[in-house]
């Protein structure tokens, strides 16, 4: 009994290790780059071949909105507007998988400079931005992302 439970929990730890090739680890970088470039273009143009129908967006100001086609509107909006022009670039990227089909990625952007509407001029500004990517139908998507802005201590 104790050596089919032995045998049981490896087999689990394998095939849960296993899951996870460097394959899926690039294809999650992709996803994440993939928004970037969206990003630094402005229109999101791309959005529908990196994301879930259901994405998630919590921009810094706390505010949340659900759908992508919801999601795909106030980004651009605002990179129309408040961000146009403006690009980010990964400082640091954290991929972990929590589950065979689930990445959380924790990545530090750089924001180019920008001014808001109020007059105050953004620079040298840092986003942490949590991302969790899925795998669904064997292709990985942005299911869910948080941005925060890093406050100088």
């Amino acid at each position: 009994m104790k050596m089919l439970l032995l045998f049981s929990v490896l087999n689990l730890i394998f095939n849960f290790a296993g899951a996870q090739s460097l394959s899926d680890k690039e294809e999650v970088k992709n996803v994440i780059v993939a928004f970037q470039d969206d990003f630094n273009e402005g229109a999101f143009r791309n959005a529908h071949s990196y994301s879930t129908v259901d994405w998630v967006h919590i921009n810094p100001g706390g505010g949340i909105t659900k759908g992508r086609e919801e999601v795909l509107m106030e980004v651009q909006e605002v990179h129309q507007r408040i961000l146009k022009g403006v690009t980010m670039t990964i400082d640091r990227m954290d991929i972990r998988f929590v589950a065979p089909t689930v990445a959380v990625a924790v990545v530090i952007h750089l924001i180019s400079p920008f001014e808001l509407p109020i007059g105050v001029l953004n620079e040298n500004q840092r986003n942490t931005k949590t991302y969790i990517i899925v795998k669904q139908n064997d292709k990985w998507l942005l299911a869910h992302d948080h941005n925060t802005v890093v406050q100088d201590n």
